[in-house]
């Protein structure tokens, strides 16, 4: 499609929608970028996009626009029933999301990653292993940056790796992956989703436009309709998939591949982030044995897992990235030994009874932060210590520090989102840190 002279209006001004009306820009077509925030905030961005030549509403004056555009492009970071997306439905409008514009003007084949946990260290996993044995690639979509600021660098490249949330995938028309990654399906999202029925949906959308060319790299735990696209599974907790975990390695269709132990990541959750990586792998046709190296060559990005000091014997291990309870649990079943677990947050309307056993049997007793602190508290009491320390997150960790033990974890995986308190997980993260490493050894140890 040529851009050139449409007028052409962004919905919001987050990262995906800036990128979007560069992009748009850049081609030559005339960009509106609409978002409900106030003027005074969006002050830099206003000043950096009019720079390009990209006109602004904020405010009431983008929700009640009457504007008649030619196209529309939807932000994944707005939500589709506000006033602002409201408003611009009645006019009628095309409206596509900022996944779809970039795939248009990028052209290339998608390696396309989605599930509720695992996307962002899988979508490096591959870019990493991909551009390794010769396949150019480069990681954008919902890992950042967004699609849309590499969509005319990536007509350059052979593929492009493209981590998607239920969000951008939500307004796809024709975006059609070659290879369609799904890592598992766990709650999120009850926060912009009325059910859980309704984010399955979102996410299946991935699959929507493939062709019996295609391969869906799919979770063997999951239950999912039939696909067009020829099926790799793979799953680190059940067999009969092409990839299975037995005794710390990981076989394709019965033949070791990859030791865990030979790997950079700990935990079962990882060995799937492997496995669905070299589907990939199988999918494009590579040879699985140049795709190992690369593989274990790869370290975790921080909030992930991730071993921050070790304290009077204790381990602290920042699990930031745990935005939901799927990735609470996987974190605690990747633990051998004992846990003083640190969770809690934002209330995204998360029944956190459901992981009280799981607790129990792993942890020595919880930490509880947040605004949901009270209500985890009074689900998960009945089995387990629990500790509300309200909203100091360095009343946690000096807390934990006094209930750990020698060869214990303290385990920082809230299991919800971090907005109560923090400007984002990785932030989160950072703080958490930034106080561990500054906690003073005890003189007396405790012993167990």
């Amino acid at each position: 499609m040529n851009y050139a002279g449409l007028h052409i209006a962004v919905l919001g001004a987050g990262e995906s929608g800036e990128s979007a009306a560069k992009l748009l820009r850049a081609l030559d077509a005339r960009v509106t970028v609409l978002d409900s925030g106030i003027a005074e905030m969006l002050a830099p961005k206003i000043e950096r996009l009019a720079a390009l030549g990209i006109a602004f509403l904020s405010g009431p004056s983008a929700e009640t626009d009457a504007t008649i555009y030619d196209l529309g492009i939807l932000s994944p970071g707005i939500d589709p029933v506000v006033p602002l997306v409201e408003n611009f439905r009645a006019k009628n409008i095309e409206l596509i999301g900022e996944l779809e514009l970039a795939d248009r003007v990028c052209g290339k084949p998608v390696v396309g990653i989605t599930g509720t946990n695992g996307k962002t260290t899988t979508t490096q996993l591959v870019e990493q292993m991909l551009n390794a044995v010769g396949v150019k690639t480069v990681a954008c979509g919902n890992i950042s940056p967004a699609f849309s600021a590499k969509a005319i660098e990536g007509r350059l490249l052979d593929v492009m790796t493209v981590e998607l949330s239920s969000f951008q995938l939500e307004e796809i028309r024709q975006f059609r992956p070659r290879v369609a990654v799904w890592l598992g399906f766990a709650s999120d999202h009850l926060d912009r989703y009325p059910d859980m029925e309704s984010y399955f949906a979102a996410k299946l959308r991935i699959f929507e436009n493939q062709t019996a060319e295609d391969f869906a790299v799919v979770n063997l735990r999951d239950k999912l309709p039939a696909l067009k696209a020829k099926r790799i599974t793979f799953s680190a907790y059940e067999s009969g998939g092409d990839f299975e975990l037995r005794d710390g390695v990981i076989l394709f269709r019965g033949s070791a591949v990859l030791a865990m132990a030979d790997t950079q990541l700990r935990g079962s959750h990882n060995a799937e982030n492997l496995m669905a990586s070299l589907g990939v792998g199988v999918a494009l046709g590579l040879d699985i044995t140049k795709l190992v190296a690369p593989l274990c060559a790869y370290r975790a990005l921080p909030h992930r897992c991730e071993l921050i000091r070790v304290v009077d014997g204790v381990d602290y291990v920042n699990d930031s990235k745990a935005t939901n309870l799927d990735s609470l649990e996987k974190a605690l079943a990747g633990e051998s030994r004992p846990v003083v677990l640190i969770a809690g947050g934002k209330d995204k309307g998360f029944e956190f009874d459901s992981i009280a056993q799981v607790v129990a049997d792993k942890c020595r007793c919880a930490i509880l932060i947040g605004e949901m602190a009270g209500r985890i508290e009074r689900l998960w009491a009945p089995k387990v210590r629990c500790i509300n320390v309200g909203r100091s997150l360095e009343r946690a960790i000096s807390t934990a520090q006094s209930q750990a033990h020698s060869g214990d974890i303290v385990l920082f995986s809230p299991g919800t989102s971090s907005f109560d308190m923090f400007k984002n997980y990785a932030d989160r993260g950072n703080q958490f840190r930034q106080i561990v490493q500054q906690l003073q050894p005890t003189t007396t140890p405790v012993q167990p």
